[in-house]
């Protein structure tokens, strides 16, 4: 069987957390991104089921055989007025990428976003995140020349916007 076929995506949950804290940090590690200014520094990571038990926010895993290889969550875009969302702190293990899964969570955060009735979904991340803007731009997102709302991330300078 394959990876798609067995993986799930559901939501997180509290029992979650500190595997969601790991795979988010490896992923960034991994990368190479800035430890400052980008979510491994969030106090958040550690807490991510409370940060999205809240309205009109919602935190997804992608499990595989008891093991977390991949999340993402839709919340409202942090000090912005506009009936816009975030997609937030979508990461995926090595393994995982490349197989659809990506694509899988981006419609299940795109589409709970729809369904909270937000307007726009926002994201930032970085230059070389290559693969990951590929994906953004195949959902809808389009380049935006200056970061909406303030999310702290000021190392992040990509920022994509779509229309829901």
């Amino acid at each position: 069987m394959d990876v798609v076929s067995t993986a799930i995506i559901r939501e997180i949950t509290k029992e979650d957390n500190a595997r969601v804290a790991q795979v988010v940090r490896k992923v960034l590690v991994d990368l190479g991104v800035p430890k400052v200014g980008t979510a491994y520094a969030d106090p958040a990571l550690d807490h991510m089921y409370e940060n999205y038990d809240v309205s009109k926010a919602v935190y997804f895993v992608i499990e595989l055989e008891g093991a977390i290889i991949g999340c993402a969550g839709i919340a409202q875009l942090e000090n912005y007025d506009g009936n816009c969302c975030e997609l937030q702190k979508m990461y995926l293990l090595e393994r995982a990428r490349g197989r659809g899964l990506g694509s899988q969570m981006m419609n299940t955060c795109l589409s709970a976003a729809k369904t909270f009735g937000y307007e726009q979904c926002y994201l930032e991340t970085m230059p070389y995140m290559k693969d990951a803007q590929k994906l953004y731009r195949k959902s809808g997102f389009e380049y935006i020349d200056a970061a909406m709302g303030n999310t702290g991330h000021f190392s992040c300078p990509v920022w994509m916007l779509k229309t829901l």
